[in-house]
């Protein structure tokens, strides 16, 4: 075990009934952020940091929904 190493925190469970899935992403340098949106207040609460496709897959994987439901938002 190196010296610096960490033990990554395991991911919360969030309740997302009645929540939309979404996926904010930066116009300038493409990086994405998990995590839903509040139908009540139309705010973006954000989950997790997704780097690329492979982020996103595991991303829609541990919500349980596909990438054609995920709603994306600039």
């Amino acid at each position: 075990m190196p010296f610096f190493w960490k033990r990554r925190p395991d991911p919360v469970a969030a309740d997302l009934s009645g929540k939309r899935p979404a996926v904010r992403k930066s116009i300038c340098t493409g990086e994405m952020t998990g995590g839903y949106i509040d139908p009540e207040t139309g705010k973006f609460h954000e989950l997790e940091l997704i780097s690329g496709p492979d982020g996103l897959e595991a991303f829609c994987k541990s919500l349980r929904v596909s990438p054609e439901d995920v709603e994306t938002v600039y």
